[in-house]
C-alpha cells in the first residue's frame, strides 16, 4: 500500500531537482542582466540572494524527501509535518503563479509557453503528492 506513495514521494523528491534545473534557466530566459541593471546594487544583490535562498529551500525539500521517503510514506508525525510544510510551499507557489505573476510578456516562444505550463503542472503535482503524504489518514498515527 505504501509502495505507491513511496514511489510518488521519490518522484516528488526528484521533481524538486527538476524544478531547480528549470529555475537555473530563469536568469537568462528573463534577461536578468538587462532587466535588473536599473536597480541599485543592493537591490540587485538582494534579488539574487532571495533566489539562492529559494533554491536552497527547494534543494533541501528534495534531499529531505529522498532521505525520509519511508517515514513520509508510513505517516511518521515529523515526516508528515515536513510534507505539510512542502505542501504549503508549493501551494503558495501555485497561488503566486495564478494570482500574482503575469508572465505573458516573457512567454514569447512556443518553448517558453510549453516550459511554463510544464512547470505549472510540476507545482500542482508537488503540492498534491505532499498533501497526500501530510494529510492522508494513517491507522498508526491518527
Amino acid at each position: 500500500m505504501n509502495l505507491n506513495l513511496e514511489t510518488f514521494l521519490i518522484l516528488a523528491g526528484l521533481g524538486n531537482f527538476g524544478i531547480l534545473i528549470a529555475s537555473a534557466l530563469t536568469p537568462r530566459a528573463l534577461d536578468w542582466k538587462t532587466n535588473l541593471a536599473p536597480l541599485k546594487p543592493f537591490l540587485r544583490t538582494l534579488f539574487w540572494v532571495y533566489g539562492v535562498f529559494i533554491a536552497l529551500t527547494i534543494a533541501g525539500m528534495g534531499v529531505l524527501t529522498l532521505l525520509h521517503v519511508k517515514a513520509m510514506a508510513a505517516g511518521d508525525p515529523v515526516a508528515r509535518s515536513l510534507a505539510a510544510f512542502i505542501t504549503v510551499f508549493w501551494s503558495a507557489r501555485l497561488g503566486v503563479q495564478f494570482f500574482v505573476f503575469d508572465a505573458t510578456e516573457f512567454l514569447t516562444t512556443r518553448w517558453r509557453r510549453i516550459g511554463y505550463h510544464i512547470l505549472t503542472l510540476a507545482f500542482i503535482a508537488q503540492a498534491a503528492v505532499y498533501f497526500i503524504a501530510a494529510f492522508r489518514p494513517f491507522p498508526d498515527h491518527g
